[in-house]
């Protein structure tokens, strides 16, 4: 069984019975959404996504590197590992600090 969680995205050929997959379960996705890259995957459900973006600073004029990370579920049928480049979108709170969950490896 798997469902269409619109926006554009496929649903990954793998199966998985992860009540938290937004293809295969029961979570919707809804909100933001970010490219990031994996860096660090210690917990196999729970990898460190990181993006950098550039933030002015007004009483300069210039602007900053800057950079965040979240931590998103990763669904079984998906299984980003390090390195990989991947779309994240928000969901409802899976943790007290997740949430997001990866929905494509791009």
């Amino acid at each position: 069984m798997t469902k269409n969680i619109g926006f554009g995205i496929e649903a990954p050929k793998n199966e998985c019975k992860d009540k938290k997959c937004p293809f295969h379960g029961e979570l919707k996705v809804r909100g933001r959404s970010f490219e990031g890259t994996v860096i660090s995957a210690k917990f196999t459900a729970s990898p460190t996504i990181e993006w950098k973006r550039m933030n002015f600073v007004q009483k300069y004029e210039r602007y900053e590197k800057a950079r965040t990370r979240v931590k998103a579920h990763n669904p079984k049928c998906i299984d980003a590992a390090v390195g990989d480049k991947v779309l994240i979108m928000e969901c409802r709170p899976i943790s007290k600090t997740k949430n997001f969950v990866i929905v494509k490896k791009c």
